[in-house]
């Protein structure tokens, strides 16, 4: 129980408090159940949206409502970590001074564009599954975003003074990783009626730039980071969201 606590104080602003301690196998535990407190998150999320669009908002404003509640009720710590992390990126200066620039704690203008960028996608790609429908997609995206905590978290190094990232690197497994992956790719196929291929493409794509991110984020800041987590669930979320808000023909 000490795992499941510890992931929902950490991820999530509800009233769990987590164990006094923790250390790493603690916080191993924690981020290994992290795809059950994103589902948590997506029902929430795909209710409000079906509440909102029941109630009269537009498709747009329900979006980006939806959007805002989950940044409130994860702190905004994961758009905060992927401003961070693309202010880092795009400071071209040695690992040292990426990592100086941020935990500076202000935003720079690749922060702020990225920020931008990310809300619109994910209010934009919301409000279009909406307006199909789509509501278990919507608790799918959600969810992807904290499976790609558990790939992350993977044979990544922390990075120096990187306190959480010392904690959390390089604790899950193989197994964790590919069960989590698959679990989700095969919930997947319900995500888009009469187009079963849709939502594990949408995973699998999501999944995969957020791996991809990660590991070059390691590269150029000498590991893991929470900030870099942050970032893979804000990236993963909004791209699996866009596949899946694809209008295709079925097949």
């Amino acid at each position: 129980m000490n795992g499941t606590r510890l992931a929902i104080s950490w991820l999530t602003v509800l009233p769990v408090r987590g164990p006094d301690a923790v250390d790493r196998a603690a916080a191993g535990r924690a981020i290994l159940l992290a795809p059950l407190v994103g589902a948590l998150l997506g029902a929430g999320a795909a209710g409000l949206l079906w509440a909102l669009s029941r109630a009269g908002a537009s498709a747009a404003l329900a979006g980006l409502l939806v959007v805002g509640a989950l940044a409130l009720i994860t702190r905004g710590m994961h758009l905060d970590g992927l401003a961070d992390t693309l202010d880092g990126l795009g400071s071209y200066g040695p690992p040292e001074r990426a990592r100086q620039i941020m935990k500076s704690g202000g935003a720079g203008p690749f922060g702020v564009a990225g920020l931008a960028f990310a809300i619109g996608i994910q209010a934009f790609s919301f409000a279009s599954l909406a307006d199909s429908g789509r509501w278990f997609a919507v608790a799918l995206a959600v969810a992807t975003g904290r499976v790609a905590v558990i790939l992350a978290c993977r044979g990544v190094p922390a990075a120096p003074g990187t306190g959480f990232g010392v904690l959390v690197a390089d604790t899950q497994s193989a197994t964790a990783a590919a069960f989590w992956s698959v679990t989700t790719v095969g919930l997947a196929v319900f995500a888009v009626p009469r187009c079963p291929w849709l939502g594990p493409l949408a995973v699998a794509l999501g999944l995969t730039a957020s791996t991809l991110l990660v590991r070059h984020c390691a590269r150029r800041f000498g590991g893991l980071s929470g900030d870099v987590l942050g970032a893979a669930v804000e990236t993963t979320v909004a791209l699996t969201a866009v596949v899946l808000s694809l209008t295709v023909q079925p097949v």
